[in-house]
């Protein structure tokens, strides 16, 4: 009944169904092993909302030339709460353009803080609105506090696709936080993450927004890991039916007897 399948035709048929479920399956287990690493970041995230904050040298990789950028973070160290005391180089503070906060577009501030050791960590002290005139119009920038300064945050992983560095009125401009661009910008070791701030001794200006440490959506990768599990069984279902079908042809419809 069935020696149809050993035609070329429905061995083809086959073949092309098995491809198409392998490559669906693969698909699928690569939808899962994104769920499984946005899973653990988020679990990063809310561990480190918490935790007791760290010396960033315990943290991360100390840097070793002026210019340059330390190594980039782990991925356990990504997130976590970090303290720092040093004082913010006003000379070399950044501004990131079209960054977005609260659905408004506007600035993020990132100024570099050189510990003691000579080194420095670039802390983004939060988000501003543009000056009046549209979204790139360059804002006001609240003064960096004098003298030392203690800063409590969040360990960010350098940015990527970093963009052209540009010098507008005595600052830095970017796109994105490139951590290894931007230390050749800059005259000291820089390390390798750059830092949220969510406290500083003495207080940050109340202007600055802070930038929100945000989920990843881990569900919705979960959910195209089924749907793609689920067109490669229908893929096979879909061979075995048609090979049903033809094994079992209808029977033809009887002819009306004419009067």
């Amino acid at each position: 009944m069935y020696r149809f399948l050993l035609t070329p035709r429905w061995i083809g048929g086959f073949v092309l169904a098995v491809a198409a479920a392998a490559v669906m399956l693969l698909l699928g287990n690569w939808q899962h092993h994104r769920y499984d690493e946005r899973n653990a970041l988020n679990a990063r995230v809310d561990a480190g909302a918490t935790a007791t904050p760290a010396d960033i040298t315990t943290v991360l990789g100390r840097p070793a030339a002026p210019g340059t950028a330390g190594p980039r973070p782990a991925d356990d160290a990504a997130w976590s709460r970090v303290t720092m005391t040093g004082r913010y180089d006003a000379a070399n503070e950044i501004l990131v353009r079209s960054r977005t906060v609260n659905d408004a577009v506007g600035y993020e501030v990132v100024t570099p803080l050189v510990l003691a050791d000579g080194t420095a960590v670039l802390v983004d002290r939060g988000w501003i609105p543009p000056a009046p005139g549209g979204a790139t119009a360059v804002p006001a920038v609240p003064a960096v506090p004098a003298g030392q300064v203690t800063v409590v945050g969040r360990v960010h992983p350098s940015e990527s696709r970093p963009g052209a560095i540009e010098r507008r009125d005595g600052r830095i401009q970017v796109r994105r936080v490139a951590v290894d661009q931007l230390a050749g910008e800059l005259p000291y070791p820089v390390y390798g993450g750059y830092v949220l701030m969510t406290e500083q001794t003495p207080a940050a200006d109340p202007a600055f927004v802070p930038i929100p440490v945000e989920h990843e959506n881990a569900l919705q990768n979960g959910g195209y890991a089924i749907q793609w599990w689920l067109f490669a069984a229908m893929a096979l279902a879909a061979y075995g039916w048609l090979a049903w079908r033809e094994a079992h042809p209808r029977p033809a419809a009887a002819t009306p007897a004419a009067r």
